[in-house]
């Protein structure tokens, strides 16, 4: 498995914090808090209006522009304008029916039965049906593939488990039961779109998709045109004649971009780089992106529980909010149930900055002095400096150890590449829409993202239990099971769940709104 493989998830936004954009701004974040807008979208009135092209501005895309294989949010959200998924996501994570209509599931959670829409073709005229939603999905768990969604269906869903009932059925059988698997084949698994059956792995140069536009042409430094798709399911949609993607290197272009009127909007807003201003508007949204900063409990010193659960007590985690996250976050509590998740516990206490006790658990561990090495990728700067001052100020030394991407998430997957074998480590996660796609990779036993070496027999136990059952009584208790288990034990401190912000200029186009994963639906933006 090579390094694109393992990134499972859109980068985080901090990369862009301590760009040159931060240093200008300064002035424009004092002024302007994100998420309190300097002038409001005027309300859209009477019937959508059409036409216009939707400048968008994004980094250019670290990926090749592969469905399969991609990982970062520009090709992403390049490919989602072109192709389709069978579900897709909602602002609130509420499963949308897209390219099937229905779809259920046998009395155990373990055989999925999806009724596909009818009428519907690809771009260049063939037929939509089952045989391609097959072939999408048997390319993605074929393990020689490189897709980046191995990791979501690890232990759920294997080769061979995917078969069709005439055109418009398809079955997918799985290894066990998992009443959360609607989620995995929708826009929560982003390299889940429907291509295809004979898709050679050129999509940049025959991209051929059932979604609202047509990709006309894509260069790598420079961006994308896109067009309407005069055949797409959706009757009438989209609105807009097309989207011009322009690729800009950093943040302060973009602010100045999108105030001149030079950009409608953007792929991705960092919230601390990004500010409402004049006509610039921030819609935001809850989240699920997070920080996992992790602990190697097979080591000393992180071997023992008081040292993990002091370094825990010693964040200032509203501070690190507004430092790393301008605000915008939710506090974590060091368990994988966000506050957006309907199974979020509530009977734990929130975990808070508390320098007596962080001196009292270091005493019964008998470490007098704690120090340690801290290493992440260059996205994760900021919010490592921030925890490195943020210890120092309980007595605790930690020596800043920074690595390029290709280098942080490279070597040998199953002995030691960074990102999974380095004493303590940050890793960006990207929005999952349910808490099983954290914690299945993440903290059991056999988790093949597992960078603490967390071994619970009760956690594996309950998530299975959790993932079985469809009854809420039964998955709240497992949820208590699994959370107050990582709350005690501390394999991996979450300190900050951020939200997600979509910058644009107000002046021209309505319907622009911020999505949990940065994802781009422009299906319903219209002209003001």
């Amino acid at each position: 498995m090579d390094s694109s493989s393992v990134r499972d998830r859109l980068p985080s936004r901090r990369g862009l914090l301590l760009g040159a954009g931060a240093i200008t701004l300064g002035g424009l974040l004092a002024a302007c808090a994100p998420g309190t807008p300097a002038a409001r979208e005027p309300a859209a009135t009477g019937p959508a209006k059409r036409g216009g092209i939707l400048k968008v501005g994004a980094a250019a895309a670290a990926t090749s522009l592969d469905p399969v294989t991609m990982y970062d949010p520009t090709a992403v959200g390049i490919v989602q304008l072109v192709a389709d998924y069978l579900i897709w996501l909602d602002r609130d994570f509420s499963l949308v029916p897209r390219l099937a209509d229905k779809w259920s599931a046998d009395s155990a959670n373990r055989v999925w039965t999806f009724r596909l829409r009818e009428g519907v073709t690809f771009s260049d005229g063939t037929p939509f049906n089952a045989k391609a939603v097959k072939a999408s999905f048997d390319r993605l768990l074929d393990p020689h593939s490189k897709s980046a969604a191995l990791s979501a269906f690890g232990g759920i869903l294997a080769q061979g488990g995917v078969s069709v009932q005439g055109k418009s059925t398809v079955v997918f059988t799985l290894e066990r039961s998992y009443s959360d698997f609607p989620y995995l084949v929708s826009a929560g698994n982003y390299n889940a779109v429907i291509l295809k059956s004979d898709y050679a792995g050129d999509f940049a140069k025959h991209p051929v998709g059932t979604g609202p536009f047509l990709l006309k042409s894509y260069d790598t430094s420079t961006g994308a045109k896109l067009v309407r798709n005069p055949a797409y399911w959706q009757a009438g949609k989209p609105y807009l004649d097309g989207v011009d993607i322009r690729f800009y290197s950093d943040s302060q272009a973009q602010q100045i971009a999108l105030q001149s009127g030079e950009l409608d909007t953007l792929i991705v807003t960092d919230p601390s780089a990004i500010v409402a201003s004049g006509d610039v508007v921030l819609d935001t949204v809850p989240s699920t992106i997070m920080t996992a900063f992790t602990l190697r409990m097979d080591q000393a010193p992180f071997d023992k529980k008081e040292v993990r659960q002091a370094i825990a007590y010693a964040l200032d985690r509203p501070a690190v909010n507004h430092s790393a996250n301008n605000g915008l976050g939710k506090l974590g509590n060091d368990h994988p149930f966000a506050p957006q998740f309907k199974d979020h516990p509530t009977g734990l206490p929130q975990r808070a900055l508390d320098r007596s006790k962080v001196r009292q658990l270091l005493s019964a561990a008998g470490v007098d002095r704690l120090s340690f090495s801290l290493t992440f990728e260059p996205e994760s700067k900021n919010y490592a400096l921030v925890i490195q001052d943020q210890l120092r100020h309980c007595g605790i030394d930690v020596t800043l150890d920074e690595r390029s991407a290709a280098e942080f998430y490279g070597g040998d997957q199953t002995s030691d590449t960074p990102w999974l074998f380095t004493h303590a480590n940050l890793v960006a996660w990207a929005g999952r829409p349910v808490p099983s796609q954290f914690i299945n990779p993440m903290v059991t036993t056999t988790g093949m993202w597992n960078g603490s070496k967390y071994a619970n027999p009760q956690v594996d136990a309950a998530l299975k239990a959790y993932d079985a059952a469809d009854d809420a009584r039964t998955r709240r208790q497992q949820a208590e099971i699994i959370a107050s288990a990582l709350h005690e034990d501390v394999p991996v401190i979450i300190s900050l769940w951020e939200g997600a912000a979509r910058a644009h200029n107000r002046t021209r186009f309505t319907g622009i709104q911020a999505h949990p994963s940065s994802y781009v639906d422009f299906t319903s933006v219209a002209r003001i």
